[in-house]
């Protein structure tokens, strides 16, 4: 078990880095290696994923019902809107990164899940969103999301298991680079990741459902609350500021963590 303070910060970094372009797995391996703290466990994994997850659901909440409501109008023989074609879009381009979490998810936890990794990606793909951010610059009107795009966007979010790359940051990074304006790419990122954070806290609910791991239903309250709140206001902030300062900021920051990643690894 955790302690209570290691567990809000944990919560905290979760809700942070779920959605900012950073990587949750390069922030959540430094407490390990540095301070030695044990593994969060299964339970705290539930409990955070359900808080993130509350988090981006009630921010596009309004868009959600609309995008439901004409999604089912669109089946029941109603005509096709923007909002019921984007329910298709997520649809298919979740599943890349579920064929992957099937396929390799076993492989990736015990064979990637290392230092060099995490700060080889962190570093790549880092660069990679700037050159993305340079192409789209300030005041860039971008294309409009069509579904051979939102499957390229998939495809990118494929990697996303890969520790160090980011899911939001591959992502938002694909769909830049498809002409994409910032406000759609992180827009259709963060809707992007409701069915993906949903799968992954139901496939780690139903392995803690099969484990007799002793569960801290405080604990798992606290941190589902904590990283929901952290996970809200982080996507708010991070989406009203990001045409006035651009992605810039967080490629210097992964490059930064890359160069501590690598001098811990090193170490």
């Amino acid at each position: 078990m955790i302690d209570w303070y290691q567990a809000a910060l944990l919560a905290i970094i979760q809700g942070l880095t779920e959605f900012l372009p950073i990587s949750s797995s390069a922030h959540l391996v430094i407490p390990t290696l540095v301070m030695g703290w044990p593994d969060q466990g299964l339970a705290f994994d539930v409990a955070v994923h359900v808080g993130t997850l509350s988090a981006v659901v009630i921010y596009y909440r309004e868009d959600l019902l609309r995008m439901a409501r004409e999604w089912l109008a669109s089946l029941a023989g109603g005509p096709a809107t923007d909002s019921s074609r984007l329910v298709w879009y997520i649809g298919f381009a979740t599943i890349p990164a579920g064929l992957v979490g099937l396929a390799g998810g076993d492989y990736i936890e015990s064979e990637l899940r290392t230092l060099p990794v995490i700060a080889t990606t962190t570093l790549v793909f880092g660069l990679l969103l700037g050159i993305a951010d340079r192409r789209a610059g300030p005041g860039t009107h971008g294309r409009a999301l069509t579904l051979p795009t939102a499957l390229l966007i998939g495809l990118a979010q494929g990697l996303a298991p890969v520790p160090g790359v980011s899911r939001s940051g591959v992502t938002i990074t694909a769909a830049l680079l498809l002409g994409m304006d910032r406000q759609a790419a992180a827009r259709f990122s963060f809707l992007l990741s409701i069915p993906v954070i949903a799968s992954a806290g139901a496939l780690k609910a139903w392995e803690l459902s099969h484990s007799e791991v002793a569960v801290d239903w405080l604990q798992l309250g606290f941190g589902a609350l904590l990283s929901g709140v952290t996970a809200y206001l982080c996507i708010a902030l991070f989406l009203r500021l990001l045409d006035r300062l651009g992605l810039m900021p967080f490629v210097y920051y992964r490059i930064a963590l890359a160069a501590l990643l690598y001098v811990l690894w090193l170490a």
